[in-house]
């Protein structure tokens, strides 16, 4: 090992060469997996780990997952699945959501994943190379049900269930579509997506479905399918404000630079837009919005420290933000203390409403920059990439 490896190898298991400590509890996810299979139930339950796993590392996420009993899991990119599939179990299935851009076919083909299939383009593409290789391929058909994003329309449905040629070599394992509303339980737009789906898997009788997102599993039977696939409600988000929270699964705590006492009257951070109203003590925190704490935080957001609110003055930098500790004693935070920005005193679904976002854009920007610890792993991994005993 040459030095600059056993260096960055001595930073990255050192939480004091890092401005933040991003804790993840596996434990939690597992959790978090198994309440929803029971919710879920008699329908299994796969794992949507595209974005990395929404940015909590999918080699250390996924293990736990299958571990749990989960094997079916979902990418957003064919490169996301490429990355993953070393650490995938050679019993699991991997899908690509966003199906094949041109040229990507074989690639996936001799990476044994699953393609999402959304267009006719992509269903001619994918027939042509089983032809190509003589043998059948797997995947999957997603309709479009009411969101306007990805999937073919009820009438292409219905032109390939009355001439199926366009489908020759391959093999359909499951008719797909995705709710644009399961977190709000109460519009219409999810039962008119419903039936929608009910009459385009009419067509191919047989084949499974998949529906239910993370809302659609606490949506009902109706919506669970043949396969629920969830995704942020798997790493803590709420997928239904009506439901029991699910188990937090992350923890953000944000080292102290300095602190310093400044008068009332001065202009904090860029552009000067808090001004102070009365002598005020500011901590300068080592994080920002390139370790994806929104810029929008300024003057809004908040840390806490041992309950205590400590809002954030002016806007958020780059590497660093400020916030008002006049509310605690002059020495409780020397240089390197913590203070948390997620976890027992603000929730995910909290910090994301004070950036006015959601949750999942706050998971998916935590940056590579803080020391992240995996708490109650129920696998370890090793340096190849396999599961360990």
């Amino acid at each position: 090992m040459n030095e600059a490896v056993r260096l960055e190898t001595r930073a990255a298991a050192d939480s004091r060469s890092a401005g933040g400590v991003l804790t993840i509890d596996l434990g939690a996810l597992a959790q978090n997996y198994r309440r929803l299979c029971a919710r879920s139930a008699p329908a299994p339950v796969a794992a949507v780990v595209k974005a990395d796993a929404y940015g909590l590392g999918a080699a250390r996420v996924v293990p736990v997952l299958h571990e749990a009993g989960c094997r079916d899991f979902f990418v957003a990119h064919l490169v996301e699945a490429v990355r993953l599939k070393p650490y995938l179990p050679a019993d699991a299935r991997l899908y690509v959501l966003n199906g094949l851009l041109p040229g990507g076919e074989r690639l996936c083909a001799d990476l044994g994943a699953i393609p999402v299939l959304n267009s006719l383009d992509q269903i001619r593409a994918w027939s042509r190379l089983a032809a190509a290789l003589g043998k059948p391929l797997v995947a999957a058909l997603q309709v479009d049900t009411g969101m306007a994003r990805l999937g073919l329309s009820f009438d292409e449905m219905e032109l390939l269930a009355a001439d199926p040629a366009p489908l020759a070599g391959i093999t359909l394992r499951l008719i797909m579509s995705h709710l644009a509303c399961a977190d709000e339980p109460e519009l219409e737009a999810n039962p008119r997506q419903l039936a929608v789906l009910h009459a385009a898997s009419g067509l191919f009788p047989g084949v499974p479905v998949s529906f239910a997102n993370s809302g659609g599993v606490f949506l009902g039977a109706d919506y669970h399918g043949d396969l629920a696939r969830p995704g942020v409600a798997l790493y803590g988000g709420t997928a239904n404000p009506a439901e029991p929270p699910m188990q937090p699964v992350v923890r953000l705590d944000v080292r102290v630079i300095q602190t310093r006492t400044v008068p009332a009257g001065t202009a904090v951070g860029y552009g000067g837009t808090h001004v102070t109203e009365r002598e005020t003590r500011i901590a300068t925190l080592s994080a920002g919005y390139a370790d994806g704490l929104p810029r929008s935080l300024g003057n809004r957001g908040a840390a806490y420290w041992g309950g205590i609110r400590l809002p954030i003055l002016g806007r958020v930098s780059m590497d660093s933000l400020m916030v008002d500790v006049s509310a605690l004693a002059p020495d409780a935070l020397p240089p390197g203390a913590r203070v948390e920005l997620i976890g027992a005193h603000q929730t995910l679904e909290a910090i994301a409403a004070d950036a006015d976002t959601i949750s999942y854009e706050i998971l998916t920007r935590l940056g590579q920059r803080y020391h992240r610890q995996y708490k109650n792993p129920e696998t370890r991994i090793g340096t190849s990439g396999q599961r360990q005993a």
